[in-house]
């Protein structure tokens, strides 16, 4: 029987995060429902410099985190960097695949190596539950198929993808499946959420992990919970708190996104494994 190998990133640079422990929990849960055997290692990217070796595992999970995503020269980077383009690689070529998700920094850190577009810094920070709504391809994404539209996501961010480069997602064969929501009375590009970069590899701006539980920890940073108000205004800021645990908002997300592409990566690799025995 196939083991499943997961190889779990934090980006959090040695910060105590909500959004990786919810990733944990995600990926315990998936191993309690596989009939497969599945393994969970995890590596501390930013701050020790920890990066999984692209044979040893099957599928990877790399987390939000603090910080410009721009480079900075530090080695961690380009690692990271390295296996980016390992896995991409790899799937041209071998017929058992690597699965990838990114979230959050780590969707910008993907879009600014593959030179996709502009990741810039934000007018000022945001965090709050937000709509995201589904581009064509959006529609026809199997990882939103049990999702509305538009449908509710964690977003927690400093920086924004705009002004995307149509001509490389064409040439890279990627597709922007998500988007901020539009506001037409106010004068600002609407960022990208989320992005098909390949069969095999996903990303979001947002986070898809979050729970109420996570986010309601978060909103207890002042920083946090300022955000918000300001970007929303304190009725939207209290009408947020009292829908936070909505079954149909970030509760649907959360049960859907992360577990979906899960469940397709394990079905796949035990199929194409099977298919090379």
């Amino acid at each position: 029987m196939k083991n499943i190998r997961m190889a779990l990133l934090d980006m959090n640079n040695n910060r105590v995060n909500q959004g990786f422990k919810n990733i944990k929990e995600i990926s315990e849960a998936f191993r309690e429902s596989c009939a497969e055997p599945v393994t969970i290692s995890t590596f501390d990217v930013r701050f020790k410099n920890e990066i999984p070796d692209l044979h040893d595992f099957d599928i990877f999970i790399s987390s939000g985190g603090p910080g410009d995503p721009h480079q900075e020269g530090l080695e961690w980077e380009d690692r990271f960097a390295g296996l980016l383009d390992q896995i991409f690689e790899h799937n041209k070529s071998q017929q058992v695949k690597k699965y990838l998700f990114l979230i959050c920094h780590s969707f910008q850190l993907a879009s600014i190596h593959w030179n996709l577009g502009n990741i810039c810094k934000r007018k000022s920070y945001s965090f709050g539950v937000m709509p995201v709504h589904k581009t064509e391809d959006g529609e026809h994404e199997f990882l939103f198929e049990n999702l509305p539209d538009p449908f509710y996501a964690v977003d927690s961010r400093a920086f924004q993808f705009i002004e995307p480069n149509y001509d490389r997602f064409e040439e890279l064969g990627m597709k922007i499946t998500g988007i901020e929501k539009f506001r037409p009375h106010i004068d600002l590009e609407r960022a990208v959420m989320s992005i098909r970069f390949s069969e095999e590899i996903f990303g979001t701006q947002f986070h898809p992990e979050a729970n109420p539980t996570g986010m309601m920890e978060n909103l207890k940073d002042d920083k946090n919970k300022q955000a918000m108000i300001e970007s929303f205004g304190m009725e939207k800021y209290l009408e947020t708190i009292d829908r936070i645990d909505d079954a149909d908002k970030i509760i649907l997300t959360q049960a859907q996104i992360i577990p979906r592409f899960l469940h397709h990566a394990k079905e796949n690799i035990v199929k194409q494994t099977e298919a090379i025995v």
